[in-house]
């Protein structure tokens, strides 16, 4: 059975995320439930792994928090996206923190459904180069 890795990473400090990295994490996990629903009949198991940055790792490169990776591509690459940043709160302090820009629209939170779209591409290319 071929694998599709997921991962996301986040700050955590001090045991706690933003909310903007929170929403994300809850949109991962349902999309990571509906590619298992939808890949594993096909022979894709997706495998989600989750990463945490330090404070000291956040500060060198904010846009490191809240990425995600599919197949070992960033999901923007699947997606034909750009990486923008707005400002953002809490643990983040004032950072500007990464965002999604996708077909005109901003993404703070990155949404289950740009997750599973990003997910199936990859798991289309996957699929191709098995039967190749």
């Amino acid at each position: 059975m071929k694998t599709l890795p997921i991962v996301w990473q986040r700050l955590v400090a001090k045991g706690q995320t933003c909310p903007r990295c929170a929403s994300t994490g809850d949109e991962v996990e349902r999309a990571y439930q509906r590619l298992r629903a939808q890949l594993l009949p096909v022979g894709i198991e997706p495998m989600l792994e989750t990463r945490e940055l330090d404070e000291a790792e956040f500060k060198a490169s904010p846009s490191e928090s809240n990425r995600i990776w599919i197949a070992g591509k960033p999901m923007e690459e699947w997606l034909n996206a750009s990486v923008g940043s707005s400002r953002c709160c809490s643990v983040c302090g004032d950072s500007e923190c990464r965002t999604v820009d996708v077909d005109g629209t901003t993404y703070e939170v990155v949404p289950e459904e740009l997750l599973v779209k990003a997910g199936l591409i990859a798991a289309l290319t996957i699929n191709a180069q098995r039967d190749a």
